[in-house]
């Protein structure tokens, strides 16, 4: 049976890593938020900062992009947005490895045209020191 100086230390341990959870999933939130303010507002410095140097970055379409590609595609693309909405999203922690799934709807042109976008996405954030970057994004269709 565990004496209870060793039961208090193991609750404070169990609270610290349930904290520090919690605190990697709102940085994972809040990075998922600031990469599509980085989108509507075409921040390149941005994109760059949220994003791995390995991203790989699946579109609904099939088309897959490196990070300069995205980025590129982002800046001077034929898609325009003008809101980005993360609906229904969740987010898991594996140790440096965080995993969003959420709806992306959008709204912007493309081409010139109004269009309207509602697609599933699954991204891989990584912890990186102390920040979360970007690994790897794919969309698909619902």
């Amino acid at each position: 049976m565990m004496n209870f100086k060793m039961s208090l230390s193991l609750f404070f341990l169990l609270a610290f890593l349930q904290l520090n959870a919690q605190s990697d999933i709102q940085r994972i939130e809040k990075g998922v938020e600031k990469l599509y303010e980085a989108m509507v507002n075409k921040d390149e410095k941005g994109l760059m900062h949220l994003t791995s140097k390995q991203l790989t970055y699946g579109h609904s379409s099939g088309t897959i992009e490196n990070k300069e590609q995205y980025i590129e595609a982002v800046m001077t693309g034929s898609f325009d947005f003008f809101s980005i909405i993360p609906e229904n999203q969740t987010i898991y922690i594996s140790k440096d490895i965080g995993i969003a799934r959420h709806i992306f709807v959008a709204n912007g042109t493309n081409n010139g045209e109004k269009e309207d976008v509602r697609i599933g996405v699954l991204m891989t954030w990584q912890k990186q020191g102390d920040n979360w970057q970007l690994l790897a994004r794919q969309a698909y269709k619902l």
